[in-house]
């Protein structure tokens, strides 16, 4: 297990640097964002691939972050590959010029390897599960195929619709409060969520799988307290037409709307 371990981490290690070489060479630290998506599916596949185990759980949840990731990926791609470098990243690379810090080895260490470090607390699950011998899927499991259904549903509708509603000219500036975004302002973040607890509870096979909750809990409080909600709030803040969203709507848990 360990040696698993050892070759996913350093398999990771490059991956990520080479993604930071490509994105000197476009100038756009927004890169790490396709790497992200991309990340999981290198792990989940080096340790699915390279463990001397065998487990239904391990396989079904390979399959999943594989269709997941490799969704994320490709719509990030589309979006940031020849664009413009990202608000966030720029606003990042002022700082650190400000600073009189070194651009490159600060997004290199700050972006890129931070970013590895938090896939590594987050893939846990996958990790666990591929680790592990399973004696097949228990009714925990179903439940968390269930719930991984679910929140991918939210995620790709959620992503679709935005697409879908941003294509259209008339909707310039417009804030997207139709389909599920009626629900919660943020379908997309939700679904990301709620996949990784279902990837959690897929991955229950004994007591040392229980170690597998630091993912979703570590995903979750990112994605409502740190860089996901917080974040793309903050862009909208003070705008009429999203003080009134905010009313209506719920923030992450998709319910009814407010009258």
């Amino acid at each position: 297990m360990l040696s698993v371990y050892l070759g996913t981490i350093i398999t990771l290690w490059v991956f990520f640097t080479i993604v930071f070489f490509i994105a000197q060479a476009k100038k756009n630290n927004g890169l790490q964002d396709v790497a992200w998506g991309a990340g999981f599916i290198v792990v989940a596949l080096f340790s699915y691939f390279f463990s001397n185990t065998e487990s239904l759980n391990g396989r079904v949840i390979t399959i999943f972050v594989v269709l997941w990731g490799g969704r994320l990926a490709y719509h990030l791609f589309k979006r940031n590959w020849n664009k413009p470098e990202d608000r966030r990243y720029v606003a990042m690379r002022r700082n650190w010029e400000a600073k009189g810090k070194n651009v490159t080895l600060t997004a290199y260490l700050n972006v890129f390897m931070f970013q590895m470090l938090l896939l590594l607390i987050i893939v846990q699950p996958v990790m666990l599960a591929n680790t592990s011998m399973g004696n097949g899927l228990i009714w925990i499991n179903y439940i968390g195929i269930a719930v991984w259904i679910i929140g991918y549903f939210f995620e790709v509708v959620g992503d679709y619709q935005l697409k879908k509603f941003k294509e259209k000219p008339e909707n310039k500036g417009k804030l997207m409060t139709e389909g599920l975004w009626a629900y919660t302002r943020h379908p997309n973040y939700f679904g990301e969520a709620t996949m990784w607890w279902g990837i959690f509870l897929i991955s229950l096979v004994s007591i040392r799988s229980l170690i597998g909750i630091v993912g979703p809990i570590a995903i979750t409080y990112l994605l409502l307290f740190v860089s996901g909600v917080p974040m793309l709030e903050k862009k909208y803040e003070g705008r009429e037409d999203f003080e009134e969203y905010k009313k209506r709507t719920s923030k992450f848990f998709p319910m009814p709307e407010k009258k």
